[in-house]
């Protein structure tokens, strides 16, 4: 990464160096989803005043790549407090009637500044800050063998984020370096910086939306993907190139998917970290039952994706005294379960985890939802997820309900032995509680191996 780049100085700003986990390589499709993304927020929120609109800094390389997008960008800026936008004036970069709109400012770079093998979406509004920066590995870079044949296959060391902190430290970087091309431009910029960070928010801003996207341009962009990689290469050139594209939007996807269930954690008042110490005990039983590796880490995702469906659930059902819910209430907390295995769906490689999360539902009896499985037609990894989430609950407070210590969380479990929990996994939880409460081992609060989202 080149020393000027904005990557590097925003890596230099932060403490220890640290970027967000969302740091690291990414092929072109993958960034043209998440900018689109992004974008597509900001034209789905009208604001009746100005100083709530979005200030949009944005780095296309080549004027051409503009040229693709500059009809979009139209409806952008319409949504927009200013845009700015750099790039090498080339394929009529300023011709264009976007580039003509008065709250629409283009930076012509020079060919020779290293500003051009940038590719960055910074948005910035009193409401929210947002952005995808990017910064294109040169050719010594690539390894033998894996440098780009077509544009699709093109690396770039980027990451996305919604921290405010990093948005405000890139905004004063790109503008920084946009002001020697153009000191009024700079000057107007650095003056609507300051002018947005006194403005108070007009609300609260649910980014749930943006993640959901991000997930479907993922999904659509690797189905293209594999299109394009068809009609362009040879049959066994195609699956080794596809594979490797296929990776790196699966491991975005999945990560879309991680701070999706992170943010209803955060949403949840009463069970902040509901997820992670899901996610351990379910480990921990699953490692007293002494399941393969494999299970454990299906384990351990499915623990962490559980209430995925809740993502835009209303902040009322998160209040509810779950042992006391009205049966409507308790059909759509079903429902969500469900939603959330459908969304999980969206992405192949996560088949055994939605069907460990599809059936977390199911009772020992029969009686459970949404198939009625019984006993071990139940999948293993189910039961345990189903007895870890109701076991979990009960020891934190909610509403006026106070939390169960954990003796009385695992009476409570043992009621519902052989009728809505596998009474082998109510011995195996027995066992952990004690352990716990003899002092010999800690009852586990995260699982062994995080995700780096959560870090």
């Amino acid at each position: 990464m080149l020393p000027e780049s904005t990557l590097y100085q925003l890596k230099n700003s932060q403490e220890e160096g640290q970027l967000p986990s969302s740091y690291g390589v990414y092929y072109k499709n993958t960034l043209v989803a998440l900018c689109h993304a992004l974008e597509d927020h900001i034209l789905q929120h009208d604001y009746e005043d100005d100083i709530y609109k979005p200030l949009v800094l944005v780095t296309f390389q080549q004027g051409k790549w503009y040229a693709q997008e500059a009809d979009r960008y139209w409806d952008l800026a319409k949504h927009s407090r200013q845009v700015a936008i750099a790039a090498v004036a080339d394929s009529g970069f300023a011709s264009h009637p976007t580039s003509q709109l008065d709250n629409v400012e283009l930076v012509h770079l020079r060919e020779d500044d290293t500003f051009v093998q940038e590719w960055n979406l910074v948005i910035l509004s009193p409401d929210y800050a947002a952005m995808v920066l990017c910064h294109e590995l040169l050719p010594h870079e690539y390894q033998a063998g894996s440098e780009p044949q077509i544009d699709i296959e093109r690396k770039f060391y980027g990451l996305w984020t919604f921290d405010r902190t990093l948005v405000e430290k890139s905004v004063d970087i790109l503008i920084a370096r946009m002001k020697p091309y153009n000191v009024d431009l700079g000057n107007k910029l650095e003056k609507m910086r300051w002018q947005i960070k006194y403005i108070s928010p007009s609300g609260v801003v649910d980014l749930t939306g943006v993640v959901n996207r991000i997930v479907s341009y993922l999904q659509t962009s690797q189905q293209e993907l594999v299109t394009v990689n068809r009609q362009t290469r040879e049959l066994r050139d195609l699956e080794g190139k596809a594979l490797k594209l296929s990776r790196n939007l699966g491991a975005s996807k999945l990560q879309a998917f991680l701070r999706m269930a992170q943010k209803v954690d955060n949403n949840d008042p009463f069970n902040p970290h509901a997820s992670l110490q899901v996610a351990a005990l379910a480990e921990t039983l699953g490692q007293i039952l002494d399941l393969p590796t494999l299970q454990l880490r299906r384990l351990r995702l499915a623990g962490l994706l559980f209430r995925i469906g809740l993502a835009e659930a209303p902040t009322e059902i998160f209040t509810e005294n779950h042992q006391q819910l009205n049966s409507s209430a308790y059909k759509f907390w079903i429902d969500r379960a469900i939603l959330g295995s459908r969304l999980l769906s969206s992405m192949s490689e996560l088949n055994p985890i939605t069907n460990i999360v599809y059936h977390q539902l199911e009772y020992w009896d029969g009686s459970g939802t949404p198939d009625g499985l019984k006993a071990s037609e139940i999948p293993l990894e189910s039961r345990i997820l189903g007895l870890v989430t109701y076991f979990q609950e009960l020891t934190q407070a909610r509403g006026e309900r106070q939390a169960y210590s954990l003796s009385d969380a695992l009476t409570k479990c043992q009621q519902y032995s052989n009728i809505r929990f596998d009474p082998n996994l109510i011995e195996s939880l027995k066992t952990v509680i004690r352990l716990t409460e003899m002092g010999l081992m800690k009852l586990p609060d995260r699982p062994s191996q995080l995700p780096p989202v959560w870090c």
